[in-house]
């Protein structure tokens, strides 16, 4: 098992590494190893998670090319010009609602250089809300309804009576209150701007540009509008039937009355939103499949087809093992499997291959799933290590140098504010599911 585990491990790490979808084409390899010169037996493919974030990236993507993200961001571009000393609240609070919306983090990218420039022309060091802004994107993906994350954990705990309202009123005001923690502790990050040697050394320099930033004009305001209505309908419509079980469709088949699973109303409801943004707004849909929405959920689809499935086979093929060596200290403090979810999240740089690949130990070793939801926003660590694309674009859109890797790398400007909103996070999951 030790043997199997090491070229797990591998995998995961050399795919990590390569990038894109390297992580899903990795745990191809690991997969061949583990059928092929161990033995064990392949589960199945996880079909159904797949499917329901294609469905969710083909909402976005249509969303995205019909110019609605492009118009979210001219109203968050509004609001931060407007309140621009409060940015180090503001501009977290801003990158949540964009993933919570959108499903994805990398929605972010395009406000980031509107905060980076307001906080420097405000003389607020732009470490402050840029690193939380950054955080914040991670920690909406575990409360947003149609993130890959909180889809695969939904499908993963349909055999609990586990409703989507039951994972969202754990997971949203839990992350949004982790998130406001890390924004407070980020009001006093580092020196003020006047005062840092770096800041002082590039104006010194000229190295500073003077250019005004400003996002991206919106071509047709009323179709980028209707774009964003219909994507919103549409997650309300998937919040409205995974909350409430009576208003599902049931179908009367020779086995019985069955009701209709939320797996199927995610991907039917996600696809005739993308459908009704193409035709109401007029987009080509080849547009929508060059957009970068499209381009990271995809690498997202193949990272879980790859990793999990590896996972799967891995857990299945052991799982005796697995159970004998740990379920009592797992049983005593299920507290740890949270801070393996970290660990391992730090290792995939993915929430939702995180989930896919180790829920199923969760559920083996018998941990309740409500206790598994307070654990969820656990797999927001791979802010971590300082190398994932919104954490590198942090730093490139901060011409002053504030936000930063240190030097002792781990040391960097995103880990105080990922560390305590991931503790306040679990913590007040924890303590929400005791009270609920």
């Amino acid at each position: 098992m030790l043997l199997q585990l090491f070229f797990v491990l591998v995998a995961i790490v050399i795919g990590a590494r390569i990038g894109g979808i390297g992580l899903g084409v990795m745990g191809g390899i690991g997969l061949a190893v583990l059928t092929f010169v161990f033995g064990l037996a392949p589960t199945a493919p996880p079909i159904d998670v797949m499917l329901m974030i294609v469905a969710v990236i083909a909402a976005a993507s249509c969303m995205q090319a019909a110019g609605g993200l492009d118009l979210m961001v001219k109203w968050a571009e509004k609001l931060l010009r407007k309140n621009p000393q409060q940015i180090t609240l503001l501009s977290p609070l801003v990158t949540y609602f964009f993933t919570f919306v959108a499903g994805t983090g990398h929605v972010a990218y395009s406000v980031l250089p509107v905060i980076a420039e307001v906080a420097r022309d405000t003389k607020i060091r732009p470490e402050r809300p840029m690193a939380i802004a950054v955080i914040a994107s991670q920690q909406a993906i575990t409360a947003s309804p149609i993130s890959a994350a909180t889809v695969a954990l939904l499908s993963l705990l349909a055999g609990y009576d586990i409703s989507l309202m039951d994972i969202l009123k754990i997971s949203v005001p839990c992350t949004l209150l982790g998130v406001l923690a890390g924004a407070l502790y980020s009001l006093r990050v580092g020196k003020e701007l006047k005062d840092d040697p770096e800041y002082q050394r590039r104006l010194a320099n000229g190295e500073l540009s003077s250019g005004h930033y400003k996002a991206k004009e919106v071509t047709d305001p009323k179709k980028a509008g209707w774009a964003v209505a219909l994507f919103l309908l549409a997650t309300l419509g998937i919040v409205l039937f995974g909350s409430m079980e009576s208003l599902r469709p049931r179908f009367e088949l020779e086995s019985g009355v069955v009701v209709m699973e939320m797996s199927h109303i995610i991907e039917i409801l996600m696809l005739t939103a993308a459908a009704l943004i193409l035709l109401v707004t007029r987009t080509d849909g080849i547009k929508a499949a060059q957009g970068s929405v499209f381009s990271a959920g995809m690498q997202a689809v193949v990272a879980i087809f790859g990793i999990a499935w590896m996972g799967d086979t891995f857990i299945a093929g052991n799982m005796a093992e697995l159970k004998s060596g740990i379920v009592d200290i797992v049983t005593q403090m299920p507290w740890l499997f949270g801070l393996a979810l970290f660990v391992m999240s730090i290792l995939l740089f993915s929430q939702a291959a995180t989930i896919r690949a180790m829920l199923p130990l969760g559920i083996a070793l018998g941990i309740s799933p409500m206790m598994l939801i307070a654990l969820f926003p656990a797999v927001n660590g791979y802010f971590f290590i300082p190398n994932y694309p919104t954490v590198v674009a942090a730093i490139n859109f901060d011409q002053t140098g504030t936000t930063r890797i240190g030097k002792y790398v781990l040391n960097h400007s995103f880990m105080m504010p990922g560390l305590i909103s991931t503790l306040v996070s679990v913590v007040l999951g924890l303590l929400f599911i005791q009270l609920f």
